[in-house]
């Protein structure tokens, strides 16, 4: 990682220090995203976790490794995450529910995803290197199951750059959750707020996705039938 050493390896942690370890957690997140890496302790977050600074040792090896557990943990892994829309045997609305899924389970989390989202912005801005990680390892790998996801659907074998385009769009119902979750609590609180909010947000995501992949295929149809005509013209 650029920025950051590489973390000590870790010891598992006691069955009787789970709460010890979730506590520097939770501290760490919100001091990370609101002061940034360099500007944060490992005094001042095992101070906020009520616990000793060797416990940081202990359970994460260092403060790079507990910055590196901060930062991704909220958001389980990849691999759990494809697998949830991955499935060739999956219909078109299974795959998206199971995709949205990976962006809507977050949310119950509350607090997390909010301080999550702001050290993904301080990073951005204060780069340490686990974005460029987080690119290579979980961006990456999930947008090219997308990908495959919609070549089935659309009905065609390899992606192409309207593929591409059709995944980020597809993607970015469930990435905007996240993004504007701040503004959308102040223009629109009822959409978070009401009976089953989140399972209408589910049926919804998964209609106006399903929308994006048949408008695709439809123009990729009407492009075959009418490019001939088109040519026989020429």
């Amino acid at each position: 990682m650029r920025g950051i050493p590489t973390p000590l390896r870790t010891r598992a942690p006691r069955s009787d220090g789970e709460q010890s370890r979730e506590r520097l957690l939770q501290a760490a997140l919100r001091l990370f995203a609101e002061h940034g890496y360099a500007r944060t302790s490992t005094r001042a977050i095992a101070e906020a976790a009520q616990t000793n600074v060797a416990a940081i040792s202990y359970y994460f090896g260092d403060k790079a490794g507990l910055y590196r557990c901060a930062y991704f943990e909220p958001f389980g892994s990849p691999e759990a995450d494809i697998a949830r829309y991955s499935d060739p045997a999956m219909t078109l609305p299974e795959a998206l529910r199971g995709l949205y899924a990976t962006f809507l389970e977050p949310l119950a989390q509350g607090e997390a995803v909010r301080l999550s989202m702001k050290l993904r912005y301080r990073e951005m801005l204060e780069h340490t290197g686990l974005l460029s990680d987080e690119i290579h390892d979980s961006i990456k790998p999930q947008f090219a199951a997308l990908l495959d996801l919609m070549c089935r659907h659309v009905g065609v074998k390899k992606p192409d750059d309207d593929i591409r385009r059709l995944a980020l769009s597809v993607a970015a119902l469930g990435v905007n959750l996240f993004v504007m979750e701040d503004v959308t609590d102040e223009i629109a609180p009822t959409l978070k707020s009401a009976r089953r909010a989140m399972d209408l947000w589910s049926d919804r995501l998964v209609m106006f996705g399903e929308a994006m992949v048949h408008a695709e295929a439809r123009r990729r149809a009407e492009d075959a039938v009418s490019s001939p005509v088109k040519a026989k013209k020429k």
